[in-house]
C-alpha cells in the first residue's frame, strides 16, 4: 500500500491536538459489507448501516479492493451520469482511466486523487488502462462522494487531477504516523483539494503501537475507515480492523492508535480520516442523482433520457471490452 510516503517522517511539520481538547467519544462501529461495482470489481460499502445525520456532507465510500487481478480481469465502469455531488477517487494502487462526456477526465495512479464535480450533469466512466487489462496487477484505491449544497448543485461540473506529490505531508510528534492530507485543513495545515463542501480527508499510516490524537474542527462531524490493519479508535480504546468504519461523537479531538502486532502482509494501521461541515438539507438520493427533492430526481432523470447531461462520444470504447 505505498501511496505516496517518506523515509523519514520526522523530517515533516508535525501535528498534535492541543493539551485542552476534548476527546471525541466513539459512538458506533461498523462493517462494511462486500459487494461488487460497475462491471464487477469488488468493493466495500464503508458507510453501510451509518445514521446519515452522522454522515453528512458524506454520502457513500467504497474502498474498491485490494486486488491482485490475472491478465484480462481488471473491470472498471460502463458509462454513467451524476447530478448534484462530487465524486472523489483516490487509487492507492495500480491505475484509473476516467473520461467524461464534455471531453474532461485523465489518469490517476499511486496516490493521485481525482476530485470530479458533477454539479449540473455528465457522463462519466472509469476502466483501468489496456495495458492493465493485458498484464493484470494490483488495484486498490476509494470512492468517496460529496453532497453538494443546494446552490452549489446545479453548477457547471469541474474537474481536479490531484498528483501523490501534491498532498500535504505531516507528521506526530513522535513520528510514529505519516499523515497525507488530500483536502481540507489538519492544525493550519492546508491540502490540495479545492471543495464546495467544506471538508478534510486524510490517508494516515500508523505504525504498530503508535497513537495519533488529531485536533479536529468541533463544527466537522468525524469518521475514520480502516483501510488495511487494526487498532483502536478513541480515548476509550474502541478496536477496529480492516473494512470497519468508527463514527465519532462531538469534540475537538480523534485519536487512533495502531495495535503492537498486525497482518503479515499489514505491517501498519492504513485509516482514512474523513470530517466535513454538514449541510442539514434535505437529501433525494437515487443511484447516481443526488438532489434535494423527489422532483428535481425525476427532472435529473428525464435530462438524462433526453440527452442534456451528455453523449457518449461516439469514437469512445471501453479499452478493455
Amino acid at each position: 500500500m505505498p501511496a505516496v510516503t517518506v523515509e523519514n517522517p520526522l523530517t515533516l511539520p508535525r501535528v498534535a491536538a492541543p493539551a485542552d481538547a476534548v476527546a471525541r467519544p466513539v459512538l458506533a462501529v461498523t462493517t462494511a459489507p462486500s459487494g461488487f461495482e460497475g462491471e464487477g470489481f469488488p468493493v466495500r460499502r464503508a458507510f453501510a448501516g451509518i445514521n446519515y445525520k452522522y454522515l453528512d456532507p458524506f454520502i457513500m465510500m467504497d474502498q474498491m479492493g485490494e486486488v491482485e487481478y490475472e491478465a484480462g480481469e481488471p473491470k472498471g465502469t460502463p458509462w454513467h451520469p451524476h447530478r448534484g455531488f462530487e465524486t472523489v477517487t483516490y487509487i492507492i494502487d495500480g491505475t484509473f482511466v476516467h473520461r467524461d462526456s464534455h471531453g474532461g477526465g485523465g489518469t490517476i495512479t499511486n496516490g493521485d486523487t481525482q476530485w470530479m464535480t458533477a454539479g449540473s450533469g455528465l457522463l462519466h466512466i472509469e476502466t483501468p488502462p489496456e495495458e492493465l487489462v493485458m498484464s493484470g496487477g494490483l488495484f486498490h484505491g476509494l470512492q468517496l462522494w460529496v453532497n453538494l449544497p443546494a446552490a452549489d448543485k446545479m453548477k457547471n461540473p469541474r474537474y481536479q487531477d490531484i498528483r501523490g506529490g501534491q498532498v500535504k505531508l505531516l507528521t506526530t510528534a513522535d513520528g510514529g504516523a505519516l499523515l497525507r492530507v488530500i483536502a481540507g485543513e489538519l492544525d493550519g495545515n492546508e491540502g490540495p483539494g479545492i471543495t464546495h463542501t467544506p471538508i478534510t480527508m486524510v490517508h494516515a499510516t500508523v505504525r504498530p503501537g503508535a497513537e495519533v490524537t488529531l485536533p479536529w474542527r468541533e463544527d466537522y462531524n468525524g469518521l475514520v475507515y480502516v483501510l488495511a490493519g487494526r487498532g483502536t479508535t478513541g480515548a476509550e480504546r474502541r478496536p477496529v480492523h480492516t473494512g470497519q468504519t468508527a463514527v465519532f461523537g462531538a469534540g475537538s479531538a480523534l485519536t487512533v492508535r495502531a495495535d503492537e502486532s498486525q497482518d503479515g502482509n499489514t505491517p501498519d494501521l492504513e485509516v482514512v480520516v474523513l470530517g466535513g461541515r454538514p449541510i442539514r438539507e434535505p437529501m433525494a438520493h437515487y443511484g447516481p442523482f443526488v438532489m434535494n427533492t423527489r422532483a428535481e430526481l425525476q427532472r435529473a432523470f428525464d435530462d438524462f433520457q433526453a440527452g442534456r447531461l451528455g453523449v457518449i462520444p461516439t469514437e469512445e470504447r471501453l479499452p478493455h471490452t
